[in-house]
């Protein structure tokens, strides 16, 4: 007995694989049909990685060949399965914007704001141009840390579209959510409005040129990040951290999430807050009040940068609450401390830029999971 190939594909052409509408064969899902004798190979494409219809296609081919051509028919399906990513959002680069540096923490309450606005002060004292990103929208502090609670950003039109002008401060362009919400008020908002919010900020604001774009992270390591990777391609990662096991333990898996295979964004360093404490009498003695050199060790442990240690100061605490960041007051010992750490920043991101390839956003693959993209 020799099995007719076309008689084969007239009744394939009555099965319809569940989900596409038409048959399988006006869809194209069956890539090829090869006859044996009595022996059939059936290739089926199919667009969804769903187990019970590669099941139900099977069943369905096996039974209708027996069916209508012949019930000695030895039937043999081959499915291969090329489904279409989903959530794709490719991360595209600002024009203009030279480098972006996400400024994060495994927890919250380690002075990540604090040391990104004293960054972000630093830098434009050396000459760079800088723009800071507050994109910890359930606690956003940069308003109160450069003191323009009051202000808000108004409509300007760039190239015939409407943008948001970013507010400055100390030669530094801020957006934050505070910006667009009461002081009392609570941002009770799901991810994805947060997310969009977050978009809005970055492409709908008119950045102009900018050397450094900082962007303050919330803590942890969740959906807000994963959607600024994906909205941008990062230069790399600083990662702020107390020196107790706590708060360590919590700044390993925020270098994790970035190191992560599948994510891949460069970590420039660990930097250490609320190092230590010197009183004001005794200036020539060190208070390891939460631990000795902890992210220093840690930065070791994991063969990243360490970037530096800032101590306790009441003044670096007092100039964030009255908007003026710390590192900007003229030659005192802390704007000498945010100038080493700074320097030492700038000095990552050059070595990175030399050594590795262009940044690459990420993708979202499925719900648990994440893969880096090339720019385009």
């Amino acid at each position: 007995m020799k099995l007719d190939r076309k008689e084969i594909l007239k009744a394939l052409e009555t099965i319809t694989i569940a989900g596409e509408g038409k048959n399988m064969v006006e869809s194209g899902a069956v890539a090829n049909v090869i006859t044996f004798g009595d022996e059939v190979v059936v290739d089926l494409v199919l667009h969804t990685p769903a187990m019970h219809i590669k099941k139900r296609a099977e069943d369905d081919i096996k039974k209708t060949i027996l069916e209508l051509v012949s019930p000695e028919a030895k039937v043999k399906v081959n499915i291969k399965v090329e489904a279409p990513e989903k959530n794709e959002i490719k991360g595209r680069a600002i024009p203009g914007i030279k480098n972006i540096i996400a400024v994060a923490s495994g927890k919250g309450g380690v002075g990540k704001s604090t040391v990104t606005a004293n960054l972000a002060v630093t830098l434009a004292k050396m000459g760079f141009s800088v723009g800071v990103l507050d994109a910890d929208i359930y606690g956003p502090s940069m308003p109160i840390m450069f003191d323009v609670e009051n202000e808000k950003p108004i409509s300007i039109t760039v190239d015939g579209k409407s943008k948001m002008k970013p507010i400055e401060s100390f030669e530094v362009k801020i957006l934050s959510i505070g910006f667009f919400t009461a002081p009392s008020q609570a941002v009770i908002w799901r991810g994805p409005m947060a997310a969009k919010a977050l978009n809005q900020m970055i492409f709908d604001a008119d950045w102009g040129e900018l050397d450094f774009m900082l962007l303050d992270l919330p803590p942890g390591t969740g959906d807000i990040h994963l959607s600024i990777m994906q909205s941008l391609p990062i230069t790399g990662a600083v990662v702020v951290s107390t020196p107790q096991a706590v708060a360590l333990a919590d700044a390993k898996k925020g270098v994790a999430m970035f190191m992560q295979d599948n994510i891949n964004v460069p970590v420039l360093g660990i930097i250490e807050n609320m190092a230590y404490f010197t009183p004001e009498e005794l200036p020539n003695n060190k208070y390891y009040i939460f631990g000795q050199e902890g992210a220093k060790n840690l930065a070791e442990d994991l063969n990243v940068p360490f970037l530096g240690e800032v101590p306790i100061v009441q003044s670096i605490r007092e100039a964030g609450d009255y908007g003026r960041p710390a590192a900007l007051q003229t030659a005192s010992p802390i704007e000498g401390i945010f100038e080493e750490i700074t320097r030492n920043v700038v000095q990552e991101v050059v070595s990175r830029n030399e050594s590795l390839p262009a940044t690459e956003a990420i993708k979202i693959t499925t719900m648990a999971g994440c893969s880096a993209v090339k720019k385009k």
